[in-house]
């Protein structure tokens, strides 16, 4: 094998996250190389979504002029500075074609000349003396920090007798005709399992998805990931007496009989109700999960409970592998079905974050702040600029927050922008008085989401359901009062008595609770 010079950074994947933190970097002037083992960017997108169609938002048309508002409801753009690269240029579709996307991806790495080696597939990732070893193409490549990009490496196959007879989402026909007349058993209840039966119902008898957990309806959970709102008809279909079904069951397993599939389950629901159906095809649509197979025991990443994606810590580094790092969907470990880290509308801000903390790390380059005065009013009147401006703040709700910490030997407060709430707690953790500020939904047990009993009042703010903003003040690492401001229809939080007069008393009061005390102005 050929040894190449050393990197400081190396990315691994040119999906939509390899490329945006190439950006980054390169827009830093950094030392990083990307390799990509396809001949072009983008390769999950060149196969899925399978029916080509994409569950990202593309709303052009929003009546706003400013790019930063803007990018609010384009789920599919990265963030760079030229107008001309931003995904609604490349389509005006409210979902858009997975085509498109892939077109969009070529060229922002075309345009900006990002540093990418294709067709170089990755076979083994070590970590000898304290820095790694990529072997790609014949060549090993050497680097300080190696950043993880592939996104999912291959199908999650649940452990069911007889899963191999199904056939996979990743292998499946895209044609709905082929399935004219048969029943249909589609294991997964997820996007891809809706999406598939979408494409099913005009031509199937019978179509049933089935797994052990109720529907993760959208409109419900707010998770961007679950089965979304485009997908109901099958959902009409099953209460209009069409036969095709939602079952929660367990398949205890699946074997071929004759011509047909026959699938052994029990009811999850049902007080332990068994049953045997009978199939014509059976489909596999269970996600995905990160393809562990390049690296070596010297630097094997830890999974996350589920086992599907890695362990990580609050920077998107490995919990156990120094100096390795994920980025794009692999980085939803730490707000797994809250935010949108496994999509690009979130990811795109983590990089953008991501690349701040890794030149502070490896190019002693200080994090980005601004000086503030501890003035109630002027900190009150920044806080609320930034969640009425800042398309951070509004994608990744619950998860990124600006941290602003309070110098009391200066008498100033430094604001940093769009950090993971966690990760400021723990940085500032030795600071006596830090404020967090994000956007949140208000809790997620509703009855009917769309008939939400209201209390429009700011000493009930906390009852707010839709997005809104919440500040959080923390002493040493703890928690020590919280203020919600009131939801608003067109979130606009400026109202001076709705929003204005509450956040700066909140302020005034912590600001001056100095011995330790707090006054708790939820």
């Amino acid at each position: 094998m050929t040894a190449t010079s050393p990197h400081r950074y190396l990315i691994i994947g040119a999906g939509p996250a390899g490329l945006q933190l190439s950006y980054f970097l390169q827009r830093a002037g950094a030392d990083y190389l990307t390799l990509e083992r396809d001949a072009a960017p983008a390769s999950f997108f060149r196969h899925y979504p399978r029916h080509r169609r994409l569950i990202s938002l593309n709303k052009v048309h929003t009546a706003q002029d400013d790019p930063e508002i803007k990018l609010r409801w384009d789920w599919n753009s990265l963030l760079n500075d030229s107008p001309d690269l931003l995904f609604p240029r490349y389509s005006k579709e409210y979902f858009p074609r997975a085509d498109d996307l892939v077109d969009y991806l070529a060229d922002f790495q075309r345009e900006h000349k990002l540093n990418v080696r294709f067709s170089t597939p990755v076979d083994l990732i070590e970590k000898i003396d304290g820095l790694f070893a990529v072997h790609a193409a014949g060549q090993v490549f050497h680097a300080e920090c190696v950043i993880v990009a592939t996104g999912w490496g291959g199908p999650n196959i649940p452990d069911i007798p007889g899963i191999e007879l199904a056939t996979g989402y990743e292998d499946m026909p895209t044609g709905g005709e082929e399935f004219a007349d048969k029943r249909v058993l589609i294991i997964g209840k997820g996007n891809s399992a809706f999406e598939t039966a979408q494409a099913l119902l005009p031509y199937a008898a019978v179509i049933h998805l089935a797994s052990p957990h109720p529907v993760r309806l959208t409109w419900a959970s707010k998770h961007p990931g679950d089965v979304r709102g485009q997908y109901g008809a099958l959902l009409d279909s099953y209460w209009f007496k069409t036969l095709h079904g939602v079952l929660e069951c367990d398949i205890d397993r699946i074997w071929r009989e004759g011509g047909t599939f026959k699938a052994a389950i029990t009811y999850t629901l049902a007080e332990g109700e068994q049953a045997l159906l009978e199939y014509d095809a059976v489909l596999r649509c269970t996600g995905f999960r990160m393809d562990t197979g390049p690296f070596a025991d010297s630097c094997r990443p830890e999974l996350a409970p589920n086992g599907r994606i890695p362990a990580l810590g609050p920077d998107w580094q490995s919990v156990n592998v120094d100096g390795l790092y994920f980025a794009g969907t692999l980085m939803q470990g730490r707000d797994f079905k809250r935010a949108s880290s496994a999509f690009i509308d979130g990811f795109r801000y983590n990089l953008r974050t991501m690349s701040r903390l890794l030149a502070e790390r490896y190019e002693r380059a200080p994090l980005n702040h601004q000086e503030l005065p501890a003035d109630p009013g002027k900190l009150a009147g920044t806080m609320l600029d930034r969640v009425n401006h800042s398309s951070a703040l509004w994608t990744q709700f619950e998860y990124l927050c600006d941290a602003y910490v309070v110098d009391p030997a200066t008498g100033q407060v430094r604001h940093y922008e769009d950090l993971p709430e966690d990760y400021a707690v723990e940085r500032f953790a030795g600071e006596a008085q830090v404020f967090t500020v994000t956007l949140r939904w208000g809790r997620r047990d509703y009855g009917d989401v769309f008939a939400i009993q209201r209390h429009p009042t700011p000493d009930r703010a906390e009852e707010s359901a839709f997005l809104h903003p919440v500040i959080r003040h923390w002493r040493r690492g703890d928690m020590v009062a919280e203020r919600h401001l009131l939801e608003d229809l067109l979130a606009e939080w400026r109202h001076p008595v709705r929003h204005v007069q509450p956040l700066c008393a909140f302020l005034e009061d912590e600001l001056g609770a100095r011995d330790g005390t707090s006054a708790d102005a939820s």
